[in-house]
């Protein structure tokens, strides 16, 4: 025979053993099975559909009725083979039984009696005709501090909250004892305080996608489960994300085209995508639950874009490819690149001078002619521009050429903030021709080249090819001028971006083990670096989009 563990769903009472009557009255058994456990073993055998139950059917109907109520732990049996002999085997598990203590306390403290004279859990688990998990539970049990065990003793802790207990440290022990005492604080109970445990939602062994030998935290064992946990949340998902990030490498190394990484805590709703293959454009969707389950979906695109390919497929248009970057943020790194290259054109007349030329034979969008509006697309955007160091230079500039010009401030110019040249949105008057003529003839050819440069800055206009040829041009170094800000993490979005950052400041390996998570961390980690609250791999660091020339991060 064999002494083992079974779902209760695959035990089925024997048709040729069934009790003629009271088969399924066991209002007597209930209290004992609900604080206790299953105590004597069923005995089963095996057939085709599970196992049949030769011995202990009341016992059974009594765990049905409990599993009514939730989740019922396996069921300790005996699986016979050929020739045993039930009623035998029935009668010493009774004699082994009585010698057991019936208060479920007595029992935690008898097991740890005999193991500490040196008895092993086979040992007292053929003493008293029970399975080397039951002792092995009782056991767990027992060293639980005593504070707690004569609560449960007085019925005021239930027996699920009393084994998840067993998991604990003697610190969280205490930890949650006090909780309990307290008036004013919430100790947590069953699912919550697997979570209060183990920090968070608490994650099984099974699913990690890493070599658990790697893993150096302690591993929990729960002793009522099937299932044994990670201690350290934050190691395994650091873990984790490093496993995940490279799947998502072989992944794309394979020939997929795209391989998506979901939020962690997204369910897949498969009706909300096509089954589309590899060759054909199919993606890579990677889900993760918040216990840290990985599953890959292979060969999927979102109906919205299935349905947009096809169409693109019957009319010819061409594929409109989504960018990495929002329109806000192209705004915002649109404002912050176009200040350094017009304040350093103030340096260079000479290119001042063949640029105006240039406007004045093939136009512009603003050689009407009008300022450069630098209208922010939000007003954090916009204050970020204003108060930005290119932008202080430029105004002070603006004072300047103002003295040269004889043009007093007038309580519609907001000081030095008025352009000199109106834009588009303004409505003052034009400064008079003939008047600005005759100042301009009493200036020297340095003076009127210096207005000069400073007129075509002010009309150079923003968000175009000319600010990245002449950004070229010059060796413009955004370090010089800009700093990321609040309003620059705030606008930055798209995950795949951000974790490449990531990668360039604190290393590749950070990167991989925080790349499942959410884009406010991984952007915490981008100012920690910059801050020099954690060390950077490279200094005097900046983003690709604000090189000259620019480039992306997502090829």
């Amino acid at each position: 025979m064999q002494l083992t563990h079974l779902n209760l769903n695959d035990l089925k009472p024997s048709s040729v053993n069934v009790r003629k009557k009271d088969g399924k009255a066991v209002g007597d058994l209930l209290p004992s099975i609900r604080s206790l456990g299953i105590l004597q073993p069923l005995l089963v055998r095996p057939n085709c559909e599970g196992y049949e139950i030769v011995a202990g059917q009341r016992r059974y109907h009594a765990l049905t009725v409990l599993a009514e109520d939730g989740e019922i732990d396996p069921v300790p049996c005996i699986v016979m083979d050929d020739g045993d002999d039930a009623k035998a085997i029935e009668a010493s598990l009774a004699e082994n039984i009585a010698r057991l203590p019936m208060d479920e306390i007595d029992q935690y403290k008898a097991f740890a009696a005999l193991a500490a004279k040196g008895e092993t859990v086979d040992d007292i688990a053929t003493r008293f005709g029970v399975t080397e998990r039951l002792v092995n539970q009782r056991l767990a049990i027992a060293n639980i501090i005593d504070p707690i065990l004569n609560a449960y003793r007085r019925d005021e802790i239930r027996p699920d909250t009393l084994r998840i207990l067993t998991m604990a440290t003697p610190r969280q022990q205490k930890a949650w004892w006090r909780l309990h005492k307290s008036d004013d604080d919430y100790a947590p109970l069953g699912r919550a305080l697997k979570d209060w445990l183990f920090g968070g939602t608490h994650i099984p062994l099974s699913n990690a996608l890493f070599d658990i030998a790697d893993y150096t935290a302690p591993i929990v064992s729960d002793l009522f489960g099937e299932d044994r946990y990670f201690s350290d949340s934050d190691l395994f998902w650091q873990m984790q994300s490093t496993a995940v990030a490279e799947a998502r490498e072989a992944f794309k190394r394979d020939g997929w085209t795209d391989v998506v990484l979901m939020e962690v805590g997204n369910y897949w709703t498969s009706w909300d995508y096509r089954n589309v293959a590899k060759e054909d454009g199919g993606k890579v969707f990677i889900t993760c639950t918040r216990d840290g389950e990985v599953t890959f979906h292979e060969g999927y695109l979102t109906i919205k874009e299935a349905d947009r390919r096809d169409k693109q497929a019957e009319t010819g248009e061409a594929k409109a490819e989504r960018s990495e970057l929002t329109k806000a943020m192209q705004n915002y790194l649109g404002l912050h690149r176009h200040g350094p290259v017009r304040t350093e054109l103030l340096s260079r007349p000479d290119i001042a001078l063949r640029l105006s030329v240039a406007h004045m034979i093939a136009g512009s969008g603003l050689w009407n002619v009008e300022a450069e509006p630098q209208r922010g697309s939000s007003e954090a955007i916009a204050e970020s521009v204003t108060t930005a160091k290119a932008n202080e230079a430029f105004a002070t500039e603006r004072q300047a050429v103002r003295s040269l010009l004889g043009i007093e401030n007038t309580d519609d110019d907001e000081a030095t903030d008025s352009t000199i040249v109106p834009s588009r949105q303004d409505y003052r008057s034009r400064h008079s021709l003939s008047d600005t003529f005759a100042v301009l003839m009493e200036l020297d050819d340095a003076a009127v080249v210096r207005v000069l440069a400073f007129v075509m800055a002010e009309t150079l206009e923003a968000h175009t090819p000319m600010i990245e040829a002449l950004g070229a041009q010059f060796g413009t170094d955004m370090r010089d001028w800009w700093t990321a800000d609040q309003t620059f993490f705030d606008l930055l979005r798209e995950k795949e971006a951000i974790n490449a950052m990531v990668a360039e400041l604190a290393g590749d390996t950070t990167a991989k083990a925080y790349v499942t998570a959410t884009a406010k961390v991984q952007k915490s980690i981008i100012a920690a670096c910059l801050d020099g609250t954690r060390e950077a791999q490279v200094a005097n660091w900046m983003p690709r989009y604000m090189t000259f020339p620019a480039t992306a991060y997502k090829q």
